[in-house]
C-alpha cells in the first residue's frame, strides 16, 4: 500500500496567509476593510516569525521547509507592496485621502510637520551610537531607523527609536480639501538634522528585528507559577533574534556591522520594503461607512427567549444555543450575571483561556466570589501571547476569593465550559459550553457557537472533569472517567472520533447513508488524518471546511478522491469546530474547542459535546450547509494547496446569508425538553 500524503504543516498555514492577502486584493471588499486585512495579514506574518520560523530554522534538513517558507514569504510580500502601492493607494487617492507612501512630505505641510515634531514626538527620541563597545538591544519588533551620519571626522551610524508605542503611528493633516496621511518615521526623517545638527549629509533606513517568542516549560506550584511565568514574560522580548528586516537600499558594510554590532548572527537577514509593521494600518485615521463593511447589528432575540425574564429559567426548560457575532453575546454574559445575584446558585466552575482586557466576566465571578458562592476558575497561563493579561485576571479574582487552578506544565487547557450548581432538587446543574473563549472582545469578530443547557448527565460529567483538574496532574492510564456525553482530550476524545468515523466506513460499505461534515481552524494529526483518507476509499463522502492549517490531501486518487476541502475568509473569523456525521441517516453533530492538531489531541484538555435538541441541531446543520455552499467568500484547496475560486453562478456569500437566516428565524421557539 503506498504511504499517504500530506501538505506540510507550515506552508499550509502560508497558504493560508495568501488567502488573507487575496482578500486585501479583492476589489469587492470595501476599501477600508482591504487595508485591515493587509493589517491582518502582516500580523499574521510577525507571529510566524516569532512561532515558526525558529523551529524551522533548526529542522532545515526536513523537506528544506525553511528555505520553502522564505521563498513564499518574500513572493507574498511582493504581492503586498503591489496591492498596497498600486490598487489601495490610488483607490484612496479617488477620496480625497493621500497616503504619503515612500514619498517626500508635501512642502506646504512643512509648518505643521515641524511644529509636530517638537511637541510630539522629540521627546521620546533616543539615538544610540554603534560601535564595537555598544550594548544597545533592540527590542522585539519595535521599529528603528538605522541613521548614518557624515561629520567632518568621518561617518558615525546611530540606532534611533521610533517611538509608535507612545506616538501614533499615521499622522493626519487636513489641508486644501484633503487629507493627508503621513507614516511617523517619516516625520522623523524629515527632521534629521535637529537631531544630528553637526552632520554634512544623513542617511536613514529603517529596520526592525524579530524575535523568537519561546517560554520555557515551568514546573511550580500555584502561588509561584504566576510569578515564574511574569519572570519568563519579561524574557520574551529578550529572546534570540529570527529575522533582521531592513529597508532597500541599505549599504552592505552597515547591514553586516549592524548585524556585528547587535549580535544578530542568528537572525535571517530579509530586504523589506520601506515600511515595516504595516499591521498598524489597522489604525489608520480615515473612517467612512461608504468605505467600509455595512453596520450587521447583533440579533437581540434568541429562539423565543424574552430578556424581560430568567435565562435560567429558559434554560431550565430548553437547550439554547448563541452564535457570535451574529447573536448578542450579552445572553452569554447574562449567565454569569445571573449566577452573581441568584441566591439558589452556589458554585460556578469555569474555564477561562484567553481573557478579556476588561473582563466583565471576570467582574461576575469576583463579585460571585464576594457574595459569598463557591467560585472556581481554570486559568491557563500559557495562552500564547495573552499570558500577562491571564496573570492579572488570575490575581485580582484570587485577591477577591476566587479559587484560581493553573494548568500543569506542558498540558494547556483549551476546554470552553462553564457549569453552574444549584440549591435546587430539579436540574441543580446548569451548563455553558463552546466552541470559542468567553471573550465578549473576540466575540464581537470571531464565529463561535455556545450551547447553555440543563442536560444533567452531561454536565455531571463536566463536573468530574473539574474535579479531575483541581488535582492538578497529568492524566494517565489509571484515571478512569466514564465520559458517556462529553468527548475531553487525554481521556476518550481521539477514539470517539475515531469510532464516529469507523461507523460511517461501515455504513458506506453496506450501502448505507453515509457521509462526514468537519468544520475545524487546524486540521493536522496524522491517525485522523489517515482514518478520512481510509473512509474516502470505503465510499464516505467527506466535506472539509478548514481555516488555516490544513495537512490532509483533497483529490488524490486512491487515498482521498471522495474528500473536498474548502476555506472560508470574510469580515468575520471562522473560528467554531462542528463535527457532523450521517449516521445511517439519523445525524450525529458536536461542536467543541478541540482543532485536530497534534498539540490539541496529546497536550491539550480539549472538551467536544453532542448537541441533543433536534431543532438547534437542524439549525446548526443548516448554518455549515450555508457555508459550505459558499460561491463568495469560499475556497477550494486543490491537491497542491491553491487557494482556487469557486466561481459558481449563485453568488451566495454565506455569512451574509446566516445573518439572514438567523434574523429570520431568531423568533423561533425551541421546544422545551426538560421542565414544562
Amino acid at each position: 500500500m503506498t504511504e499517504p500524503l500530506f501538505f506540510i504543516r507550515d506552508i499550509s498555514w502560508l497558504s493560508f496567509n495568501e488567502r488573507v492577502l487575496m482578500e486585501a486584493e479583492n476589489v469587492r471588499v470595501p476599501l477600508l476593510e482591504r487595508i485591515k486585512f493587509l493589517s491582518i495579514y502582516s500580523s499574521n506574518l510577525d507571529e510566524f516569525y516569532r512561532v515558526r520560523m525558529p523551529h524551522l530554522q533548526k529542522n532545515n534538513s526536513e523537506n528544506n521547509c525553511y528555505e520553502k517558507a522564505a521563498a513564499i514569504i518574500n513572493a507574498q510580500q511582493d504581492r503586498f507592496g503591489k496591492i498596497l502601492s498600486q490598487s489601495i493607494i490610488p483607490e484612496l487617492e479617488k477620496n480625497d485621502i493621500h497616503f504619503c507612501y515612500k514619498e517626500d512630505i508635501p512642502k506646504d505641510l512643512n509648518p505643521f510637520i515641524a511644529n509636530y515634531f517638537y511637541t510630539q514626538i522629540a521627546g521620546f527620541l533616543h539615538p544610540v551610537a554603534l560601535g564595537a563597545e555598544t550594548t544597545f538591544f533592540p527590542e522585539n519588533n519595535l521599529l528603528y531607523l538605522l541613521v548614518i551620519a557624515e561629520q567632518n571626522s568621518g561617518e558615525q551610524s546611530y540606532m534611533l527609536n521610533i517611538p509608535s508605542h507612545h506616538v501614533k503611528r499615521f499622522v493626519k493633516v487636513d489641508f486644501n480639501d484633503k487629507t493627508y496621511i503621513i507614516f511617523l518615521e517619516d516625520i522623523i526623517r524629515s527632521n534629521l538634522k535637529a537631531i544630528f545638527p553637526a552632520a554634512t549629509h544623513l542617511r536613514a533606513f529603517n529596520i526592525k528585528i524579530t524575535r523568537d517568542a519561546e517560554l520555557d516549560t515551568l514546573e511550580a506550584e500555584d502561588e509561584d507559577l504566576a510569578e515564574s511565568f511574569e519572570k519568563q514574560l519579561k524574557k520574551r522580548d529578550l529572546g534570540f533574534a529570527v529575522r533582521f528586516l531592513y529597508e532597500p537600499g541599505l549599504p552592505q558594510n552597515y547591514l553586516h556591522h549592524i548585524v556585528s554590532s547587535l549580535k544578530l548572527k542568528t537572525a535571517s537577514l530579509v530586504e523589506g520594503g520601506r515600511y515595516h509593521n504595516l499591521k498598524d494600518l489597522a489604525s489608520l485615521p480615515v473612517s467612512s461607512s461608504s468605505l467600509s463593511y455595512p453596520d450587521w447589528p447583533a440579533i437581540q432575540n434568541l429562539n423565543g427567549f424574552d430578556p424581560a425574564h430568567s435565562l435560567f429559567a429558559a434554560i431550565s426548560k430548553r437547550d439554547l444555543m448563541v452564535h457570535a457575532p451574529y447573536q448578542t453575546y450579552d445572553t452569554v454574559l447574562r449567565f454569569f450575571n445571573e449566577a452573581v445575584i441568584d441566591p439558589a446558585v452556589e458554585e460556578i466552575y469555569t474555564t477561562l483561556y484567553r481573557v478579556a482586557h476588561d473582563s466583565k466576566i471576570a467582574h461576575a465571578l469576583i463579585n460571585a466570589a464576594r457574595n459569598g458562592k463557591k467560585v472556581t476558575v481554570l486559568v491557563e497561563l500559557k495562552a500564547r501571547f495573552d499570558e500577562e493579561n491571564n496573570i492579572t485576571w488570575a490575581k485580582r479574582m484570587k485577591f477577591a476569593g476566587v479559587k484560581i487552578i493553573y494548568s500543569v506544565s506542558s498540558l494547556k487547557v483549551h476546554a470552553k465550559l462553564a457549569l453552574i450548581k444549584r440549591k435546587t432538587e430539579q436540574l441543580p446543574y446548569l451548563g455553558l459550553l463552546a466552541t470559542g473563549n468567553l471573550n465578549e472582545t473576540t466575540a464581537r469578530f470571531y464565529t463561535d457557537h455556545i450551547l447553555m443547557t440543563a442536560n444533567q448527565p452531561m454536565l455531571a460529567e463536566a463536573e468530574n472533569l473539574f474535579g479531575f483538574l483541581s488535582k492538578k496532574k497529568k492524566p494517565e492510564k489509571t484515571d478512569v472517567i466514564n465520559f458517556r456525553h462529553l468527548l475531553v482530550a487525554q481521556f476518550n476524545l481521539h477514539s470517539r472520533f475515531l469510532a464516529l468515523i469507523d461507523r460511517e466506513i461501515e455504513n458506506s460499505k453496506a450501502g448505507q447513508h453515509s457521509g462526514i461534515t468537519i468544520k475545524l481552524n487546524n486540521l493536522e494529526e496524522e491517525v485522523l488524518i489517515r482514518k478520512l483518507y481510509e473512509a474516502s476509499n470505503a465510499g464516505v463522502k467527506i466535506n472539509l471546511i478548514v481555516r488555516s492549517i490544513c495537512r490532509l490531501i483533497p483529490g488524490i486518487k486512491g487515498q482521498s478522491e471522495n474528500i473536498t476541502l474548502k476555506r472560508i475568509v470574510d469580515r468575520y473569523l471562522e473560528h467554531g469546530r462542528v463535527f457532523i456525521f450521517e449516521n445511517a441517516g439519523s445525524p450525529e453533530v458536536f461542536m467543541g474547542s478541540a482543532d485536530w492538531m497534534n498539540r490539541n489531541i496529546y497536550r491539550r484538555i480539549e472538551v467536544c459535546f453532542p448537541i441533543y435538541n433536534q431543532d438547534l441541531k437542524n439549525q446548526l446543520i443548516r448554518i455549515i450547509s450555508l457555508q459550505w455552499n459558499d460561491t463568495v467568500q469560499a475556497v477550494l484547496i486543490d491537491e497542491v494547496l491553491q487557494n482556487k475560486a469557486i466561481n459558481q453562478s449563485n453568488g451566495l456569500r454565506s455569512q451574509e446569508a446566516i445573518y439572514r437566516y438567523l434574523t429570520a428565524s431568531n423568533n423561533k421557539i425551541i421546544k422545551n425538553t426538560y421542565l414544562p
